[in-house]
């Protein structure tokens, strides 16, 4: 073992980046300079539109899986379902096997047959979808003398082929995922391709980073370190970078050792071969998808191989609705859809959100969070969006929202009412709600890492025991109580969004955003029926009324949630809602928007691609005053398809569908034809003809 490995280390280092992300590198950077367009275009209500570029006009992309509610545990720390495998049958002290209940740095216990024998409190809370930290077999216990950790967390893997004898076998896992699916409950598992477990040392003794522009560290395995990964590829020092610890900056955050992890060189084709076999093989298992642990510290070619790969090797066998989503440890989203877009996964973990949401519940500004997600268009492409983002309030390396809230709760006494509204956020906007395991029994903790890992069977931690709760008595008992606040606060939640299902894939519309504390409102809408869904949280300690346009006029709206009595909209089709503080209020027209009653009028904006630079669109209606956009009063309901070909081609190439506006998409120009090409717009109604515009621009490759 080379050096001591403090988990706390890293994600001290890590929650400083999600505060400042330019403390950790960001990955392939597609953020370009503002340029000046060079190709605007519009076309006239009248003007015919060609039956080739009218196919095109289509709905946004809502994949297989965009409408999940996923529950996401450390099984070591869920629940204990046979203490039989608490030392995974090793003789000796914990040094040996790792076992240690009162540390909270250690194993406790938890484990799959405690998951499957919990599946009725999981299915109770409305969830779909379970996500569970790493089961493959880990290096048990890392750490000099005196600063041993174990891998209770499951992200030191050794054995990347079998379940990690802590945690059952692999029978067990049959039977968690054979049960789930029983009752319509998915599982995914955490899966890891950056690094392995510890196990290469340095024959230097020195193991700070080395750049690309020296030589590597030469690499050694201590007697008995031989054969201890599997499969035996990986055993090969060769494998690896074996540059010392990464600084989290520049070419380290793809090259250094995550912390004294080894890391491996997932740019050799040996290692992307291997890694695409290895996760094939627990596709084989029947788990519904994976979420990949450190996403943004592996090079960006690596996820446009092995993203395809394993999703057409889940599909081959039978899954079409395979799922994956990255952990990309950055609040920025042009960063992070660079995953989604040029790296070709499906999604990506929504840092954006969690840091967004968490502002906005502590009672900051609802246009910043306007703003935020006025930057989904960056993820916008032909086979992924932002729809498809798991979106969370709080996770096992940052803490728990209620961790997050304490401040401004301290000063109102309302900490219950604010992470429930954090929670009620994520329910009822765009994304796929994660909930942290504990959160709904009022779990706190002090921090990220071991501090938010706490037991939710009987605790014998003596820290956990005592920690004060959201609400409720501390100490060492289960905490599986389906009659607790939050619990039941998740269980509403979850039966609003899979009775409406628009609240879950609608698109979202913005309709307005105080510039303080105050109300975010917004419109959900499926295409396929048309019914608006007015949806406005309100942050503030005090009740506040806004009044925004809709897509109807004199219609009215049902309350489905937080409110008794329903709202109509007037001839301008305007509403007022008054919203509680610190609640929402979702209300249902009860007819279907109208489409277009005069002809749709559109101009498509492009400058220079290169790089990642933005297509956009403007669409008006016949008749309108000039510059008024589909944001404004009286627009309807419309979704724009962008489409490109090289000039003299028959075939366009769709870019990506936008069901909001402003209308545009961030295409990567290394997928377009170098040169002159032909750009297209094409805007879609509810019902009425669609419109079109072309242009034409030209790719530039970065040098």
């Amino acid at each position: 073992m080379q050096r001591n490995l403090v988990i706390g280390a890293v994600i001290a280092v890590i929650l400083a980046a999600i505060a400042v992300p330019s403390l950790l590198d960001e990955g392939p950077d597609p953020v370009q300079p503002p340029t000046t367009p060079d190709a605007v275009a519009s076309q006239s209500a009248d003007t015919p539109v060609e039956p080739a570029v009218q196919a095109l006009a289509q709905d946004s992309l809502r994949g297989p899986l965009t409408g999940e509610r996923f529950y996401f545990a450390l099984p070591d720390r869920f629940a204990n379902g046979d203490p039989t495998n608490d030392t995974a049958g090793v003789e000796g002290g914990r040094r040996e096997h790792g076992f240690d209940p009162t540390d909270s740095g250690f194993y406790h216990g938890g484990d799959l047959a405690g998951v499957t024998e919990q599946l009725d409190y999981l299915q109770g809370l409305g969830i779909t979808a379970i996500w569970l930290t790493p089961v493959m077999t880990n290096q048990w216990v890392q750490g000099g003398q005196g600063q041993e950790s174990a891998s209770y967390h499951g992200y030191w893997i050794t054995d990347f082929t079998s379940v990690d004898p802590h945690l059952g076998t692999d029978e067990d896992l049959a039977t968690l995922v054979e049960e789930a699916h029983d009752r319509d409950l998915k599982v995914f598992l955490d899966i890891i391709t950056n690094h392995t477990a510890d196990v290469i040392d340095y024959e230097e003794g020195q193991y700070s980073y080395r750049p690309l522009g020296e030589a590597p560290y030469t690499p050694f395995l201590a007697p008995g370190d031989e054969t201890v990964k599997v499969p035996d590829w990986l055993n090969d020092p060769q494998r690896y970078h074996n540059r010392g610890n990464s600084t989290f900056e520049g070419e380290s955050s793809l090259y250094g050792d995550f912390f004294g992890l080894d890391d491996l060189a997932t740019e050799q084709a040996e290692v992307v071969e291997g890694m695409i076999d290895i996760y094939s093989r627990w596709v084989d298992t029947g788990v519904d998808g994976f979420r990949i642990d450190t996403t943004k510290h592996v090079n960006i070619e690596f996820w446009e191989d092995f993203g395809p790969a394993i999703l057409e090797y889940a599909a081959a066998q039978g899954n079409d609705d395979f799922f994956m989503f990255g952990e990309v440890y950055d609040a920025n989203p042009v960063v992070m859809s660079s995953y989604t877009t040029t790296g070709r996964l499906p999604a990506t973990l929504d840092f954006g959100f969690q840091s967004s949401a968490t502002a906005y519940a502590s009672g900051e500004s609802a246009a910043a969070l306007a703003d935020f997600y006025a930057q989904d268009d960056w993820y916008t492409d032909a086979d992924s969006n932002a729809y498809a983002l798991p979106t969370f309030v709080g996770n096992h390396d940052m803490g728990r929202l209620s961790s997050f809230l304490q401040g401004p709760a301290l000063i109102h006494d309302d900490l219950l009412e604010r992470v429930e509204f954090g929670h009620t956020l994520m329910f009822l906007t765009r994304g796929q709600p994660v909930v942290y395991y504990g959160d709904e029994q009022g779990l706190i903790g002090r921090g990220g890492d071991k501090d938010a890992r706490q037991d939710l069977f009987a605790t014998q931690v003596e820290q956990y025991a005592e920690e004060e709760l959201v609400l409720g008595e501390p100490g060492a008992r289960d905490r599986f109580d389906t009659t607790a606040p939050l619990y039941q606060h998740l269980v509403e939640l979850s039966a609003l969004r899979q009775e409406h299902p628009a609240l879950a894939d609608g698109a979202q519309i913005h309709r307005g955003a105080a510039q303080g504390a105050g109300v975010f409102a917004f419109s959900r809408l499926l295409p396929q029926d048309g019914i608006e869904y007015l949806v406005a949280v309100n942050n503030d300690v005090t009740p506040a009324e806004t009044t925004f346009t809709t897509f109807s006029a004199d219609t009215q709206f049902e309350p489905v949630y937080g409110a008794a009595v329903g709202i109509t909209s007037g001839s301008d089709m305007q509403v007022s809602i008054k919203v509680p503080p610190l609640s929402a209020v979702v209300y249902r027209a009860t007819s279907a928007a109208p489409g277009v009653d005069a002809p749709l009028e559109i101009a498509i904006t492009s400058a220079e691609l290169t790089g990642r630079a933005e297509i956009s669109a403007q669409v008006t209606t016949e008749g309108s005053a000039e510059g008024t956009a589909m944001a404004d009063v009286g627009m309807p309901f419309v979704q724009v398809t962008f489409a490109a070909r090289a000039v003299g081609a028959e075939q366009w190439q769709v870019l990506g569908t936008d069901d909001q506006p402003p209308f545009r998409v961030f295409p990567d120009a290394a997928a377009l034809p170098e040169g002159q090409i032909e750009l297209v717009a094409v805007a879609k109604p509810l019902s009425g003809p669609v419109a079109s515009a072309t242009t034409t621009s030209t790719v530039v490759r970065p040098p």
